[in-house]
């Protein structure tokens, strides 16, 4: 009764699919990738970026990698003319089109954040900025270390090219992988086992990024074998 869809957060194909899956499934409750901060943020046409008064809160590092993750994402999608984020946006349109329950179900951003920056090491600083700084002086040789160059941002990477990512993530920095991924896995299929068990016989559809697909999948069998 679960279905996880792993989504880009930019890529007409990932609204194509959720599009196509809400027509022909039918499911009666959207699960999203997103807290509700995140979520009134993306139905405000008026976006605004990250506050320099949520420091306190969420730490330096957090900030820095939230402004740098905005900035990105920004210049991706005007390249390609997808706002970041439409996925989850369509999922939300849709879920009020058809007047389906809408479950968010990602852990707080400035959670998210504020782990980030209590978590990350002196070794794993020095290699993001590293990796920065290569990036801006080798860009070629960065982008196909890392499988970047097979990457159509119109789509959803292949399966291959998302598990190499992630694996480089994992290996070269643990604990924003945990931060980013692993926890926030967990955090979601709690929720998304709590929304199930109080929903029994409805159909769920779960919008998640692409890096979190496998990963929650894996967690949600181990728990059907308990």
């Amino acid at each position: 009764m679960i279905t996880i869809i792993g989504t880009s957060h930019i890529s007409k194909e990932s609204i194509q699919s959720i599009k196509k899956f809400v027509e022909e499934e039918k499911p009666e409750i959207i699960a999203l990738e997103l807290d509700q901060q995140r979520a009134a943020s993306l139905m405000d046409n008026n976006k605004r970026r990250i506050s320099i008064n949520t420091i306190p809160k969420i730490g330096i590092k957090g900030y820095l990698f939230a402004l740098i993750g905005q900035y990105i994402q920004g210049k991706l999608g005007k390249i390609i003319g997808t706002a970041p984020g439409s996925d989850m946006k369509t999922g939300l349109l849709l879920a009020r089109k058809h007047n389906l329950k809408i479950a968010l179900i990602d852990q707080p951003i400035e959670m998210t954040l504020r782990n980030f920056s209590k978590s990350l090491t002196w070794k794993e600083k020095f290699r993001f900025f590293g990796d920065i700084l290569m990036g801006l002086l080798f860009p070629k040789r960065q982008i196909q270390k890392y499988g970047l160059d097979k990457i159509d941002l119109k789509k959803v990477p292949e399966k291959e090219v998302i598990k190499k990512m992630m694996n480089e993530l994992k290996e070269r920095f643990p604990n924003v992988y945990k931060s980013l991924v692993s926890d926030r896995n967990k955090y979601m299929i709690k929720n998304l086992i709590g929304l199930q068990r109080a929903n029994p016989d409805k159909k769920i559809l779960v919008i998640v990024g692409a890096g979190h697909e496998d990963g929650m999948k894996e967690l949600l069998r181990k728990i059907d074998v308990l």
